[in-house]
């Protein structure tokens, strides 16, 4: 069989090499600004069809050792010491992770062992407050606040506990409010009723169907040269003491599950988002944008983003981002360790500049 995705020319793309080929000096710059540059480094990728027409690697995998709150530096390290990143460097996905856990629930939708519709205590009673349907958390409509320090609790029980004594602040279905509780209550859904954990459902459903080889929860002790540093966590930046990120999941609540949630914990690489977004546009994943992905946002997909277009994906706290366009079947990867060494005001004008170009790039060539 031949493999879903090959590298190949802009022309053989339908990509505009010149806009194409503004997006990693863009990014070049953006590791070349004055105090505290958006990332230590970056990988891009961008696509159309079975085409991949960018693929590149910019800056440091690992350049800091720490970082110093009293000069809001990072400690560098030696030259000798420092990892370049590489186009099959893996990141830590952060929340690009729930478009695994989303693609997952819709499988069962299409499976019929789930219904959207239909109240989430009716499969698992006693998982959360009554009224709320997976159509509610996937579209973060459920009303259920942002988050909550998990991490503060013994085990799994406490944690599961936690969760389902919490209540709505708003009536479910009222409005929108992100959440990271909605994609851990969609874990729990999914593990009670297919009775797998998470980790295997992505496994058996998605990661080995596309031989996504470099994707996983939990990933090995022998994958950490590959694995791109995230930040030197602490207090009272961070909510753990736990020294510099390097290999085992950055998000605190993921980190007190062992590495395996709903909301984040996978890692992956660039070419292995790639096979995943080229199977959402071409079917052999169920794309539902309406749960789960974030579609037409402009601060991220910039001018891939139009109202009724239907662009669609999603970013993650450390720097990571995913765009498909079902349109004209164009993919963008942008991952970057924002959060090397220490979370900040990191914005995404990066992001939506690189999107821009692609946007540009489809336009050109018609």
């Amino acid at each position: 069989m031949a493999p879903p995705l090959s590298r190949g020319t802009c022309p053989e793309a339908g990509l505009d090499a010149d806009e194409v080929g503004r997006i990693v000096p863009g990014l070049r710059a953006e590791l070349a600004a004055a105090g505290h540059p958006w990332c230590a480094g970056a990988v891009v990728l961008a696509g159309r069809g079975d085409v991949v027409a960018l693929h590149e690697a910019v800056g440091w995998a690992l350049r800091y050792r720490s970082y110093d709150e009293h000069t809001g530096r990072g400690v560098e390290l030696p030259a000798g010491e420092r990892v370049p990143m590489r186009p099959g460097t893996v990141f830590d996905l952060a929340s690009l992770t729930k478009l695994f856990t989303a693609v997952v629930a819709a499988q069962q939708i299409e499976a019929g062992v789930l219904d959207p519709e239909r109240e989430l205590t009716a499969y698992v009673p006693g998982l959360v407050a009554p009224g709320l349907t997976l159509r509610h958390l996937l579209t973060h409509t459920s009303g259920l606040r942002p988050e909550l320090p998990l991490y503060d609790l013994p085990d799994a029980a406490a944690r599961t506990a936690r969760l389902a004594a919490e209540q709505p602040l708003t009536p479910p279905g009222a409005q929108r409010t992100y959440s990271d509780l909605n994609l851990l209550l969609t874990q729990t859904l999914l593990e009670r009723v297919t009775g797998r954990p998470l980790d295997r459902l992505v496994a058996e459903g998605i990661t080995g169907p596309l031989g996504m080889t470099s994707t996983r929860f939990a990933p090995p002790a022998d994958w950490r040269p590959r694995i791109a540093a995230t930040e030197d966590q602490r207090r009272p930046w961070g909510k753990l003491d736990r020294g510099l990120v390097h290999g085992t999941v950055h998000d605190e609540n993921a980190y007190a599950m062992g590495g395996v949630a709903g909301h984040a914990g996978l890692f992956s690489t660039a070419w292995d988002l790639a096979l995943f977004a080229h199977a959402l546009l071409t079917g052999a994943l169920p794309l539902r944008p309406e749960l789960g992905f974030e579609t037409d946002q402009a601060w991220f997909m910039g001018e891939l983003a139009a109202p009724g277009r239907g662009a669609a994906g999603h970013t993650g706290f450390t720097g990571t981002s995913l765009v498909l366009d079902p349109a004209s079947g164009a993919f963008l990867v942008l991952l970057a360790n924002t959060v090397h060494p220490v979370r900040h005001r990191q914005g995404s004008a990066p992001r939506a500049a690189a999107a821009t170009h692609l946007a540009r790039a489809l336009r050109r060539t018609g």
